[in-house]
């Protein structure tokens, strides 16, 4: 499952090798036509070390056309295999691209936009294509390369024998996708929570279901797959009411790279493997026509981007980070998830922005906003391909602390955030920080109808521990301690935590900017493991999750306080789940 870590407060990640360059536009235009054909081509490139993105966006300024053939000239690049919404083909320097069956006809004026990915020499420039003609008429009267000798003038009779797997069905696309929708209840943790003592009393709400292997897609003995999953979405539905259910992409080369417990199959450089053998099934199946009236909510790729801002320098750097952002395979795949899941309509796409004790300091936000904006522009759709971002995915940081509203309070000579706890950092739960990151993103050029989604399954921090006043201190530090609801030794405290309770149950714009309150970690599946449990999931041992491990930079050195006997992240941990229901809040 997901991972979250703390970070101290002057952390800054370098995210020039994140894989992303100042795009290059090439527009090229014929004369307005009244009774003729006439096109025009938007293309965009951006490049990395041996490989490049091109998308277009193709204009028919002429007549109405019932289907294309874009040819051009590609100098000193070449197209592979991961491409979308066109069927490609390459000779030598001249690439042909076809539409799908749905996007062939475009009245004039209409539009439609395609890409690929492409490989090019070592350190060169991105290539940039030329000489475009649509159908043999050349867009621009510059003429193609290699002109077709035989334009299609009719749709052609026979589908692809590749169809794309994100052809869209029809449906609608909402601003939020929770609202006067039901939200999916996952029959499997249902009967698992009405199994414990008690559980009955939440059996009923709605879970995440994480896609964290290749092999959930199709689903194993024991679990139900990605089909399945949406099958029964279809059964809840009440009426018109539609049902929006919610599924995590999970399974990035070299995942979570600051942790061992998630650790995930596939190795770091093979970006390939991610991209057909993870993504392209589950946009396959997700834009299957019988699922149109479904909202597809995803939240995509949880600790990633997020890694590449804190975890490549400083206190908090490992290794295995420094990897993923030099070879830009965490930007890469977000952007192909990206392209892949948007182009389907009642599909939605939220990216995962960490929480406020990971990104809250102005040193760590301004810069993870500056990398969600460079990786949405590198996609085809640009800001459009992002309907939102989430926050607290699988942690516990509280919505608000009740007794703790203005981090600039003065307590004995400093202010509240100053605290050990606080470490400087300006936001001291996550509603505010959720809210703040909104307004930043869309300064930054995202939609102005964005939305956060913010997981509350673990976060409410109720039971006989919760504060009941401020305290009375004027010492800063015993202030802070006896006045949050918060009760870790650390905010990087992640694996397990003693003491955590449901938070506010999943519901459907709760407050400004906020699209729904979600319950995204199903409460009682376990961060990790305890100690080392030898597993086929490449699941590793973090000691973040040993309740005996005093601690190391990422959480100030505390004492983990993660709870003993867990199994491996994902497992059912019946401990865990007693401890959630005795300390909910709103309680049962």
């Amino acid at each position: 499952m997901s991972r979250r870590f703390w970070r101290p407060r002057p952390m800054v990640a370098g995210i020039a090798a994140a894989g992303l360059v100042s795009a290059a536009a090439v527009a090229l235009t014929a004369a307005p036509a009244s009774a003729a054909p006439g096109c025009r081509v938007d293309v965009t490139t951006n490049s990395w070390d041996v490989g490049f993105t091109a998308n277009f966006t193709l204009t028919n300024t002429g007549d109405a056309m019932t289907s294309w053939r874009l040819t051009f000239t590609l100098p000193n690049g070449q197209v592979s295999t991961n491409n979308w919404s066109a069927n490609w083909s390459q000779s030598g320097t001249t690439v042909t691209a076809t539409n799908m069956s749905w996007n062939g006809a475009l009245a004039t004026g209409q539009n439609t936009t395609f890409g690929f990915n492409g490989t090019k020499p070592a350190n060169s420039a991105s290539p940039v294509p030329t000489n475009f003609a649509v159908n043999g008429t050349a867009c621009g009267g510059i003429p193609p390369t290699s002109p077709p000798t035989s334009p299609p003038t009719s749709p052609p009779t026979s589908p692809p024998t590749s169809p794309p797997t994100t052809q869209p069905p029809v449906g609608n696309h909402f601003d939020n996708p929770f609202v006067g929708a039901k939200f999916y209840v996952n029959p499997e943790w249902s009967a698992r929570a009405a199994g414990e003592a008690g559980g009955s009393r939440i059996a009923n709400q709605s879970t995440g279901v994480w896609l964290d292997r290749i092999a959930a897609i199709a689903g194993t003995a024991t679990a139900r797959g990605l089909a399945a999953h949406l099958d029964t979405a279809l059964t809840q539905a009440t009426g018109t009411q539609q049902v929006a259910i919610e599924f995590v992409i999970y399974d990035l080369p070299g995942r979570d790279c600051a942790a061992l417990a998630s650790n995930g199959e596939i190795a770091p450089a093979d970006l390939a493997r991610y991209q057909t053998q993870y993504i392209d099934p589950i946009a396959a199946i997700m834009s299957q026509a019988k699922y149109a009236n479904l909202r597809i909510v995803t939240v995509i790729e949880p600790d990633s981007l997020p890694n590449l801002v804190t975890n490549v320098s400083s206190a908090g750097a490992t290794p295995e980070c420094g990897v993923m952002n030099q070879n830009g395979n965490y930007v890469k795949g977000v952007q192909y998830a990206l392209n892949k899941l948007h182009a389907i309509p009642n599909v939605y796409t939220y990216i995962d922005a960490g929480h406020s004790g990971w990104l809250g300091w102005d040193t760590n936000l301004g810069p993870a906003i500056s990398l969600f904006a460079q990786v949405a522009q590198g996609t085809t759709a640009g800001f459009a391909s992002v309907d939102g971002f989430i926050t607290d995915t699988a942690n516990t940081t509280p919505l608000t602390e009740p007794f703790l509203t203005n981090p600039d309070l003065n307590i004995g000579g400093q202010p509240v955030r100053s605290s050990n706890f606080y470490q400087f950092n300006p936001f001291l739960a996550e509603l505010p920080f959720a809210q703040a990151f909104a307004a930043r993103a869309k300064a930054a050029g995202f939609s102005q109808n964005l939305g956060m989604l913010i997981d509350t399954s673990r976060n409410g921090w109720g039971g006989p521990n919760r504060p009941t006043a401020v305290s009375t201190s004027t010492v800063l530090n015993t202030y802070v301690d006896q006045s949050r609801i918060d009760r870790r030794p650390s905010r990087g405290n992640w694996c397990n935590p003693t003491g955590a309770g449901l938070g506010i149950r999943p519901v459907a714009q709760p407050a400004a900017s906020i699209d729904a309150y979600v319950w995204i970690k199903p409460p009682g599946e376990s961060d990790g493991s305890s100690t080392m449990i030898p597993n086929n999931e490449g699941k590793g041992f973090d000691r973040m999750c040993d309740p005996t491990y005093t601690g190391n930079p990422r959480n100030n050195n505390q004492p983990t306080n993660a709870l003993p006997n867990a199994p491996i992240s994902g497992q059912w941990f019946p401990a865990q789940f007693a401890q959630l229901m005795a300390n909910a809040f709103p309680a049962l």
